[in-house]
């Protein structure tokens, strides 16, 4: 099973990879937790949630890993939690980065907020670049931090899509 991860800030193509990927590939996808948690709560967020929303994610990830499919897709991980938890609450739980790096990832691609327009949906929350350029530079600091395999994508929604396709077509025929 090679395990894929889209992540990087809002509004940059993730949820719509994962769905290209997983159409173009097949394989498991597995969708991000918090918008299911926020969608149910209908409510803000707050410190006390993120443990129930990273214990979610982490739960849709292991059904799906259970499954033992060719391609895991996920479109997003613990990481988006960690740092999402430390923008918002200046804290985070201590468990949680633990519990990321004790799961292996084959390739991590890094989306880049520059040459797409944000999106408003309701439950986003950083509609200036600056604020999704430092929540990028934050995920790359990490990944590089620890060693974790990654690409950086970027450009337009079709050079997106091809940088994608791409890298995966190379993980999955290593």
């Amino acid at each position: 099973m090679k395990a894929v991860v889209l992540t990087g800030p809002e509004s940059s193509g993730k949820s719509w990879l994962a769905a290209q990927l997983q159409e173009h590939f097949g394989g498991v996808r597995v969708d991000e937790y918090v918008r299911h948690f926020m969608e149910q709560t209908r409510r803000d967020t707050c410190l006390a949630d993120i443990t129930d929303i990273a214990s979610g994610q982490l739960a849709w990830e292991d059904q799906a890993r259970a499954r033992r499919p060719a391609l895991l897709i996920l479109d997003t991980h613990l990481l988006s939690n960690i740092l999402w938890s430390q923008t918002l609450f200046d804290d985070c739980p201590d468990w949680l980065e633990p519990a990321l790096l004790a799961r292996h990832y084959d390739l991590h691609l890094l989306l880049s907020p520059k040459q797409v327009e944000w999106t408003g949906d309701g439950l986003r929350c950083q509609p200036e670049l600056a604020e999704r350029l430092a929540f990028f530079q934050a995920i790359e600091a990490w990944l590089s931090g620890h060693r974790q395999p990654f690409q950086i994508i970027e450009g337009d929604w079709a050079q997106r899509q091809q940088q994608v396709f791409a890298a995966v077509a190379r993980l999955l025929e290593a």
